[in-house]
């Protein structure tokens, strides 16, 4: 049987700065196309866990160690990446200190979640389900 046909896999992370007042959330600014501001995130490398490449990600673009701290949702529209059929598995994390852009991150900003910059793929949608699920 031949193997099927598949969205690449991919994973998120909401980084909230513990150590900051109001928890704000990282946000990088993209080095590749597509352009604009996104959350920290890539593909899930074969033979990784999703969980593993959420926080090796996360690392990579931010500098920040980060703690998963819970399962935000799976996101699988397939027109939420211009670059073809995507699913995301979308994590909330939390990290201290200060972030260094890395990787496929040109800059790195810390913003309050509920007034981000516009966002790339679906991630407006992510951090407004972010934000129904922290109040």
């Amino acid at each position: 049987m031949p193997r099927p046909v598949t969205p690449l896999l991919t994973v998120d992370v909401v980084i909230e700065l513990a150590d900051r007042p109001g928890r704000p959330v990282v946000l990088i600014e993209r080095r590749n196309p597509p352009a604009g501001h996104a959350l920290p995130g890539g593909f899930v490398d074969v033979g990784e866990t999703v969980e593993v490449a959420a926080v090796r990600e996360a690392r990579e673009e931010t500098g920040l160690e980060v703690t998963l701290t819970r399962l935000l949702g799976v996101y699988s529209d397939p027109a939420r990446d211009p670059r073809g059929h995507t699913v995301s598995v979308v994590y909330v994390g939390e990290a201290r200190g200060e972030p260094q852009a890395g990787d496929d991150a040109a800059k790195v900003i810390v913003a309050d979640a509920a007034h981000s910059p516009p966002l790339a793929f679906d991630h407006a949608r992510i951090l407004a389900d972010y934000l129904a699920t922290r109040r």
